[in-house]
C-alpha cells in the first residue's frame, strides 16, 4: 500500500484548506487522517468506510473537519474549514485491512503516509 498526501502549505487563520491522499496498492477496508504538532502525541481526526464511505470522527475533531473519499480515483480527501494556529501539525494518511469500526485509532492502522505539513498563522 502506499499513500502520498499532498494540499498542505501556509495558510491565514480563518480559512480553508483541502488535503488529498492518494492511495495504491490493495484495497483499504478504511483510511484515516490523523495530525501531530511539534512537542505533542499525534491525534486522529477521522476515519472512513472505502466500502460505502461512512465516516468516524474523534470527538475532538467533529465540526470543522470533513473526511471524504473518491474511490474511483483512490483518493481520500480531508477538508479543514476555519483553520486556526492550534490546526498547525503535519497532516497524516493512514490505512488499514481489517475489518470493524473505521474510528481513527491510530494503534489500529499499519500503513501510513510521508504526511503533508499544514502551517496556519
Amino acid at each position: 500500500v502506499q499513500l502520498v498526501e499532498s494540499g498542505g502549505g501556509s495558510v491565514q487563520a480563518g480559512g480553508s484548506l483541502r488535503l488529498s491522499c492518494s492511495a495504491s496498492g490493495y484495497s483499504r477496508y478504511c483510511m484515516g487522517w490523523f495530525r501531530q504538532a511539534p512537542g505533542k502525541e499525534s491525534e486522529g481526526i477521522a476515519g472512513i468506510k472505502t466500502a460505502d464511505g461512512s465516516p468516524s470522527y474523534a470527538d475532538s475533531m467533529k465540526g470543522r473537519f470533513t473526511i471524504s473519499l473518491d474511490s474511483a480515483k483512490n483518493t481520500l480527501f480531508l477538508d479543514i474549514d476555519t483553520l486556526k494556529p492550534e490546526d498547525t501539525a503535519m497532516y497524516y494518511c493512514a490505512a488499514r485491512f481489517h475489518p470493524g469500526y473505521c474510528y481513527p485509532n491510530k494503534e489500529q492502522y499499519p500503513y501510513w503516509g510521508q504526511g503533508t505539513q499544514v502551517t496556519v498563522s
